[in-house]
């Protein structure tokens, strides 16, 4: 990659769908020919598409087939990969902090250190928020990373092989499930757990009846799950939920979540062994007022129309990270992948224009839709008829591969056409030989 001392030093802070598609959008158009220095900060190694992620909870994907490489992205499509998490911000001298990197046995990787910016894109996506609920950050587990998901996996088999092993009956709650929030993350990793544990205790535990000790819980605080969704969708898929055998508790709100299970507000206890959290987002905490950014209560940086930061129009921000207003409404971009994926698409135009010194435009989302899949069973949702102003609702099959097409549109944008389809084939022959369910 050809740098000179003129090229316009962008950074992008964050490797999510937005960010990550960002660079290495801008870094085929102007990493190469010098004209922008591209640069991406990100704390992990690799990239996972985050709704990927329940099915990496439930075992029935496997995330190494699905994982994408930093370092070589970023050599392959002409950016810097810079692997560290921003903890500050120096508006002044336009630089962004870092902290130091360790590894596991505590030994430092990278130091702490500045990285200096002409314009700076933060796209860090947002974290669970457990709204401070007792119990909750030391008992459940959120599903914000590959890692996090992988971890109640284990959980979930060890659960499986404590039980059938042991000398004893299994107790009341000890293979029950508790899902905090049934928005599309919930509701997806309890349709998907259903088919995963039966397919676990399939494979010779044979002292446990999933009928009788397996037992998957919904509870959401709203009237109804999917509060987000238009209601035929929640219909359809509640529908689906109790044919399998999923209960749900609605109006329902969590006081503490203990080792043993959930305490609710009314002071019931819901036994549960295993407990996920996924009720509510937040951006990071260290983006609140950084270096006098406006921020909402949420933490989520507060851009205009052109995806820049009311106070600094050389900082923007985009995906779950930035409250941005919605034309037409009061309330902003919702936090979805399609909105992430729009907004990158967005600012690509919007880089183009800083660097031929054009003014910029403003950003306008559209809605496609929703959809909700519910693993080998069924996926429902509507998409938006933009010649009638209406939605279509949808399901089955060719609500399925929709819902597939949304992954091949983020890795067109990484891979380009061509390698997604022979990815896309590789995948249909591969699959045959695979196991039901990730057992390890």
């Amino acid at each position: 990659m050809d740098r000179t001392d003129t090229a316009h030093r962008i950074v992008i802070v964050g490797g999510g769908a937005a960010g990550l598609e960002l660079a290495t959008r801008l870094g085929n158009a102007h990493g190469r020919d010098g004209r922008a220095d591209v640069t991406l900060v990100e704390r992990a190694r690799t990239h996972l598409w985050k709704p990927l992620l329940h099915a990496v909870a439930a075992g029935s994907m496997d995330r190494a087939q699905h994982e994408l490489n930093y370092l070589a992205q970023a050599h392959w499509h002409h950016f810097t990969y810079r692997f560290g998490e921003m903890d500050g911000l120096d508006r002044a001298r336009r630089q962004i902090h870092l902290a130091a990197t360790m590894d596991e046995e505590g030994r430092e990787i990278t130091p702490a250190g500045s990285l200096g910016y002409d314009t700076l894109i933060i796209a860090v996506g947002s974290v669970t928020n457990d709204f401070g609920t007792p119990g909750a950050a030391a008992h459940a587990i959120p599903l914000e990373t590959p890692d996090q998901a992988a971890r109640f996996n284990r959980r979930l088999v060890n659960a499986c092989l404590r039980a059938n092993a042991q000398e004893g009956p299994i107790r009341p709650g000890q293979l029950h499930i508790a899902i905090i929030g049934a928005g599309a993350t919930g509701t997806e990793l309890a349709a998907e757990l259903h088919r995963t544990v039966r397919a676990v205790v399939a494979y010779g535990l044979d002292r446990i009846v999933p009928e009788r000790d397996i037992r998957i819980i919904l509870v959401e605080a709203a009237p109804r799950l999917l509060p987000a969704l238009p209601e035929r969708i929640s219909e359809a898929v509640l529908r689906l939920l109790t044919e399998m055998g999923v209960e749900l508790r609605v109006n329902t709100r969590v006081a503490e979540v203990r080792a043993e299970g959930v305490v609710l507000a009314d002071g019931g206890l819901l036994p549960a062994e295993l407990v996920v959290w996924s009720a509510g987002v937040k951006a990071p905490d260290f983006l609140r007022g950084i270096d006098g950014l406006e921020t909402n209560r949420i933490n989520q940086l507060v851009v205009g129309e052109s995806l820049q930061t009311t106070r600094d129009p050389a900082i923007f921000a985009i995906g779950d990270c930035c409250a941005c207003p919605r034309a037409g409404s009061t309330q902003p971009v919702p936090p979805r992948a399609q909105a992430a994926h729009q907004m990158a698409s967005h600012m690509l135009g919007q880089v183009e224009r800083l660097l031929a010194g054009k003014p910029l435009e403003p950003f306008v989302y559209r809605d496609f839709g929703s959809l909700v899949s519910l693993g080998e069973y069924s996926t429902v949702g509507s998409l938006m008829g933009f010649l009638t102003g209406k939605s279509l609702f949808i399901e089955g099959l060719f609500a399925r591969l929709m819902y597939r097409s949304l992954y091949k549109m983020h890795q067109t944008a990484l891979h380009g056409r061509a390698p997604t389809l022979r990815r896309t084939l590789a995948g249909l022959v591969s699959s045959r030989a695979e196991p039901v369910v990730k057992l390890h």
